[in-house]
């Protein structure tokens, strides 16, 4: 079945979107990838319209590349980008979990703790999905403690390049052990109210990833601007 009728047209763009948006940042549909209208229309069931609009709003947000006379394909995550949302988030994060540790809602510090508790059973099971996911709501349940959702919201705009390049070390690096003891004793430092632990374990965890761009780079050429 298809996603409707000519009054859903407006969803089926939408859902179109979405799918392919998530395909992408999953690294489902790899930098580099050639995108068809005809097939991406035959793989959603809809018409070529909602595929064509897909597209365009993707190449806005920078995720897909349109190149005359030789098709659509998915962009190659730019490393400048990269480098420019880690920094963002190095920033905002920094402050944000200096909040976190003057006044942090009881029930934000209870959902920190149940993502612990299921990055444990995600690591096991080496869902990197899932790892990812928990990742981002870590971050996000500090952000929303300290009422500050819509700067996570607004952030998220400059973050595709960069989340293209954490999902695609947790695909080549299994070893996510870092990563939870990292959050670990971010949630520990919130408690504890201790301000310049939770302000350098944050600058840590958020620097690692310049090491890792360079080493990803290397290894991966070809999903690389």
């Amino acid at each position: 079945m298809g996603f409707g009728t000519k009054k859903q047209v407006m969803s089926a763009r939408d859902e179109v979107y979405w799918k392919l948006r998530e395909q992408i940042l999953m690294l489902e549909l790899p930098p580099g990838t050639p995108l068809s209208e005809n097939e991406s229309a035959a793989r959603f069931q809809v018409s070529r319209t909602p595929v064509r609009e897909s597209f365009m709003r993707l190449a806005q947000e920078g995720l897909v590349q349109v190149l005359p006379q030789r098709g659509t394909f998915v962009s190659l995550i730019d490393t400048a980008l990269v480098e420019e949302a880690r920094f963002m988030r190095e920033q905002l994060e920094k402050a944000v979990i200096r909040l976190a540790c003057m006044q942090f809602p009881a029930e934000a510090a209870a959902k920190l703790e149940l993502n612990l508790l299921e990055q444990q059973r995600t690591i096991a099971k080496q869902d990197y999905n899932a790892m990812f996911e928990l990742d981002e709501a870590f971050h996000r349940t500090l952000f929303d403690g300290c009422g500050k959702s819509n700067m996570w919201l607004a952030m998220q705009q400059l973050n595709v390049h960069l989340n293209r390049s954490r999902m695609l070390k947790l695909v080549d690096d299994f070893n996510w052990e870092n990563l939870y003891e990292q959050h670990c004793r971010m949630a520990d430092a919130v408690k504890a109210k201790d301000t310049a632990a939770a302000e350098q374990l944050m600058q840590e965890h958020l620097s690692l990833g310049i090491a890792d761009q360079a080493l990803l780079k290397e290894k991966y050429p070809h999903y690389y601007k």
